[in-house]
């Protein structure tokens, strides 16, 4: 074949791939919204392990691991090898979002959320590349770790939406559950968002700097671990009494389930905290908590999405004061 004959099936490649990308939500859409949050809780782990286990600087250039080589040399150590599994997974979160996206790009105006969401999800992960390699660059300063934290957790945060809402029908949501009920679900987030604040503050305190020249914030660690606390309680009481409403609420929110899974991640978190806290923190059980953390943030995302329901559902006149039900 000629280059001029080749040449209109070159141009017409693109169009083919844009054809073959569905066109509305299928099995896979699903999987991959469950592989964007399983991706983005596991990777909380993994980088956990690298500060616990010292390895902060294992690669101490980015996005170089060392001098000019992208990968580890055999001069460098284990250390070396633990940070670079973590750049590495990152590069597996960019090829997950990207998929995420493709998936739903075609109906993005007959599902705008779930374009955004996935969109945010890619955007994300590159803002959280980014602050990572400042934070090398920096020497791993406190503040800059913490930020890293709680960019992770909005990328949690921001998956579990997106598991929720791809499940979802499309069109305007109403809140189909008590304004007071409402009302005790939101105090309920801001309590699960001061908690996780406080206990990045106290990380910066505590001992796993991730590298033994990095510094840390100077609170004292003893007297945050109490007000770390409180908030971990205040949390746990609130989702006591929202699991108490759930069963006032309608069946087809099963907000029973949801905040259920909340009160669970709960117990195993406060468990956790107690145990690590009295055994002179281990990374392991500290590892843990920081997974739970954001579990625990993926579990009061999924009660705050589940708080609507679609305008045309039954459930969407179920609350007692319809009529002040805001749309999405």
């Amino acid at each position: 074949m000629s280059a001029l004959e080749s040449a209109p099936s070159r141009q017409r490649l693109p169009q083919r791939l844009w054809g073959r990308l569905p066109v509305t939500v299928r099995r896979s859409t699903r999987v991959l919204a469950w592989l964007v949050l399983i991706s983005n809780i596991v990777i909380v782990g993994t980088g956990g392990l690298v500060r616990l286990t010292g390895s902060g600087m294992g690669c101490p250039n980015w996005p170089y691991c060392t001098g000019g080589s992208l990968i580890p040399t055999h001069e460098l150590t284990w250390h070396s090898l633990i940070e670079f599994g973590n750049r590495t997974l990152t590069g597996v979160l960019i090829v997950i979002a990207a998929l995420a996206f493709l998936s739903v790009v075609r109906f993005r105006q007959e599902r705008p959320e779930l374009f955004a969401l996935t969109l945010a999800n890619g955007l994300g992960i590159i803002l959280q590349a980014l602050v990572g390699g400042v934070i090398v660059w920096l020497h791993l300063p406190p503040s800059l770790v913490g930020i890293h934290f709680v960019i992770s957790a909005a990328l949690v945060a921001n998956a579990a939406a997106y598991v929720c809402r791809v499940y979802g029908a499309p069109g305007a949501r109403v809140r189909a559950v008590s304004r007071g009920y409402a009302i005790l679900a939101y105090a309920t987030s801001a309590a699960v968002a001061v908690t996780v604040l406080v206990g990045i503050l106290l990380t910066g305190a505590g001992p796993h700097a991730g590298d033994a020249a990095a510094s840390r914030n100077g609170l004292d660690p003893v007297l945050w671990q109490h007000i770390h606390a409180w908030p971990a309680y205040v949390t746990f009481g609130l989702t006591i009494l929202l699991l108490i409403g759930a069963r006032r609420t309608p069946p087809q929110l099963r907000l029973t389930r949801s905040v259920g899974l909340l009160l669970l991640i709960e117990l195993l978190q406060i468990a956790v905290g107690l145990w690590q806290a009295r055994t002179g923190l281990p990374f392991l059980l500290v590892n843990i908590h920081m997974v739970l953390a954001v579990s625990l943030v993926a579990a009061m995302t999924a009660v705050i999405v589940g708080l609507k329901t679609p305008a045309t559902a039954p459930a969407a006149v179920a609350a007692p004061d319809s009529a002040a039900n805001s749309h999405a």
